[in-house]
């Protein structure tokens, strides 16, 4: 692996990057210095900056339907921006949302443009109907601790799933404002696969992430969980959707508790999960996020990062294959030594400078990935 090219822009550390998918090499990247840094990978310097909040940025999420239009989060606020209608150092957002009371970790918007999702410290989930311009549902009691990461299902438009520090990773119907299924990570069962090397951490939940709609003819209605002891877990959404019906009206409400599966192995129910972990050539410390490729075949790869200071890009086309014959082998195409560990990382529809990284230092790096 080559040297990554260095963008420059932020003066505090990077925390959050995103990519368009309507004009491939345009990034945008956010920071602790309250920034936001546009990019063009065919240009050197920075497009130009926003200096939109006092406090970090935590995440930021474009428009679904209008990537003029970026959402950002900071600090328990979500600040929307149309980029074509601002004036040069006049950053003044199109909306503001201020429905969460904790600190806000992700924010994403759904597919049909119509919902955001905005998780926090305190657990809680709120659903901000973006055309009413108003709250829709409020989603608690599911998690115990914070939630760090969520995300829409975009085959079922009124689903979502999270996932947070209290280990648990869950499915919601937020029509309803309940929990379809909870994955528990941190029930002893959960650890009888684990293998010599596997880092001991908690399992924690640090990231979720769901395919596009485009990827699904390639790999499936899945749904990824970054975990804090290293492993990578590839779930199928539909089963364990499917595993919950039998249950009583009584027991849906509340979210049915699964114990889970180890790589390809079939659980109780018949069900198989995809473990991925230091067995396999994976992270030996916690899985802070993940994202799939934009470049080449869309969905193809998986592209993880860590607090081991390494990024693995999986060949995600080879992990269904496993699924059905159990076979492991080359499951990892590329391991990317770093200096520092990850804080996020995206992928850009082009051929060459095509995964972007943000460690915790000032400086973006960008990679080529073939």
């Amino acid at each position: 692996m080559t040297e990554p090219r260095r963008l420059r822009g932020h003066k505090a550390t990077a925390t959050c990057c995103t990519a368009s998918r309507d004009k491939p090499g345009l990034v945008a990247t956010s920071g602790e210095d309250g920034c936001i840094c546009w990019f063009d990978m065919r240009c050197k310097d920075v497009k130009f900056v926003m200096d939109v909040s006092n406090e970090p940025i935590s995440s930021l999420c474009f428009n679904s339907g209008n990537e003029n239009i970026i959402y950002v989060s900071t600090g328990n606020e979500v600040k929307c921006f149309d980029v074509h209608t601002l004036a040069d150092n006049s950053w003044k957002p199109l909306e503001s949302y201020n429905y969460n009371k904790e600190e806000i970790n992700q924010v994403t918007c759904n597919s049909r443009s119509s919902f955001l999702a905005s998780a926090d410290d305190g657990g809680e989930i709120k659903i901000i109907d973006i055309r009413q311009k108003r709250i829709f549902k409020t989603l608690r009691a599911g998690h115990t601790s914070i939630c760090s990461s969520v995300q829409f299902i975009p085959w079922r438009p009124w689903e979502i799933v999270t996932g947070g520090l209290d280990s648990k990773f869950i499915i919601w119907d937020f029509s309803k404002g309940c929990p379809s299924k909870i994955v528990d990570f941190g029930l002893p069962d959960m650890h009888s696969g684990s293998n010599a090397g596997q880092c001991l951490n908690p399992a924690f939940v640090h990231s979720v992430k769901v395919p596009d709609v485009d990827m699904l003819d390639k790999i499936g209605k899945i749904c990824v969980v970054a975990r804090g002891d290293g492993v990578i877990d590839v779930i199928n959404t539909e089963s364990e959707l499917t595993a919950t019906k039998p249950k009583s009206s009584t027991k849906s409400r509340k979210g049915t508790q699964s114990k889970g599966s180890d790589g390809g192995v079939p659980d109780e129910n018949g069900r198989k999960w995809l473990h991925l972990d230091y067995s396999l050539g994976g992270h030996t410390a916690a899985v802070s996020c993940m994202t799939f490729s934009l470049f080449g075949e869309k969905g193809k790869f998986l592209v993880s990062g860590g607090n081991d200071k390494l990024v693995k890009v999986w060949d995600c086309s080879r992990c269904l294959d496993s699924w059905q014959t159990g076979d492991t082998n080359e499951l990892l195409h590329l391991n990317i030594n770093l200096t520092k560990k990850v804080n996020w990382l995206c992928t850009t529809p082009a051929e060459s400078d095509n995964l972007v990284v943000c460690d915790t230092t000032k400086l973006v790096k960008v990679y080529t990935v073939s």
